[in-house]
């Protein structure tokens, strides 16, 4: 599970569920919180003070939502809430003798389904899964997506895909990446290509690959021109920055997305920045983490001195920082395993470098 839990519960019963399921979640080192009408609230659940709605507002989109009762209790309150599957809350629903486990709502992008699975599991609950192509056994490709770390560029055509594969038809699949491993059997709703062009000749098909399609023609204009075709496109990109003190994080930004449209890449393909531990408060930096929902990585000086070899060096920053080039240093620290493919690159009152690590896509 990953960002903060919160359970609410509205009856004596319901909460005694409560306050195990928090429990049980806690000590694996979750983040959970128990919510409960005042006379229910105590041994570690808070009282809702009939805020319920406003708890939700103030973390939808962020954080995981478990309603203990009705499921009209949890439709009534998400609600105003509700925009896509791509950006919502995950929402489960429990009966309060904890007999059964619903995923509701953001079942496979924001994780509700595998939820499910996992307090099943912690409780012997039974998990009751809704979803078509969940209950069909079908191929789905934002649980893909989600699984492989691969970014979604059209919902849309995500939806069509998906209703496509309900239909029984066939969906062509086609890895246009260097160095890519896929592992685990081809889904059988699915036409392994080897050419991209192959791929468009299917009305609906799934292309891995960069923005930039290394051909000379963009992946994702192609994609549009002709549709029909999904572009997923890997989000294993490390960034490693070393910037200015007091850098704005729109000139962080304009850098960073510089380096990457030069090498075919996007802002949403960074999965971490990383940097010297000089700049851990660095502002812009750990802002733009934030934006991004990425993690934000520092190192010693020392540590980042074991890195073999850098592409330049500056005296200038050595005599400052201890090392003689922070991003190329910190962004093959962060992803050892990783190739660097674009060395230091200047710009204004910064520099990056991009380390992207090997793909494997499990099916």
């Amino acid at each position: 599970m990953s960002g903060e839990i919160i359970v609410f519960s509205f009856t004596r019963t319901g909460t005694g569920l409560n306050r195990n399921l928090c429990g049980r979640m806690r000590k694996k080192g979750e983040k959970c919180i128990g919510y409960a009408p005042e006379k229910f609230a105590e041994n570690g659940i808070e009282p809702a003070f009939g805020k319920i709605s406003e708890i939700i507002g103030g973390s939808w989109g962020q954080s995981t939502f478990i309603f203990i009762g009705a499921a009209g209790i949890a439709v009534r309150y998400i609600a105003p809430f509700v925009k896509d599957k791509f950006t919502d809350s995950p929402v489960l629903v429990m009966d309060e003798k904890g007999r059964y486990v619903i995923p509701i709502l953001s079942g496979h992008v924001g994780g509700a389904v595998k939820i499910a699975d996992e307090i099943a599991k912690m409780t012997g609950a039974e998990a009751v899964h809704t979803t078509a192509t969940d209950v069909q056994k079908k191929f789905a490709v934002d649980v893909f997506a989600e699984k492989n770390g691969l970014r979604i560029t059209d919902r849309q055509m995500a939806k069509e895909i998906s209703a496509a594969v309900l239909e029984g038809e066939k969906i062509a699949f086609c890895v246009a990446y260097p160095d890519c491993r896929i592992e685990g059997a081809i889904p059988e709703e699915l036409v392994l290509c080897e050419e991209t062009e192959e791929a468009f000749s299917y009305r609906y098909g799934i292309l891995v690959a960069d923005g930039d399609d290394g051909r000379g023609k963009s992946a994702g204009r192609k994609c549009d021109e002709q549709g029909g075709v999904l572009l997923l496109k890997p989000g294993n990109v490390i960034a490693g920055i070393g910037c200015r003190k007091g850098i704005r994080i729109e000139t962080l930004r304009s850098g960073l997305e510089s380096v990457l449209e030069e090498n075919g890449l996007s802002l949403d393909q960074v999965e971490g920045i990383a940097s010297i531990d000089l700049k851990k408060e660095e502002t812009a930096i750990y802002s733009l983490a934030r934006e991004l929902g990425i993690p934000f990585v520092t190192y010693p000086a020392e540590v980042l001195k074991e890195i073999p070899c850098v592409t330049s060096s500056s005296d200038f920053v050595e005599k400052t920082t201890g090392v003689d080039n922070v991003c190329e240093r910190a962004a093959l620290t962060c992803c050892p395993e990783g190739k660097l493919i674009q060395g230091k690159c200047i710009r204004d009152s910064m520099t990056a470098a991009l380390v992207r690590r090997p793909l494997r896509l499990n099916l």
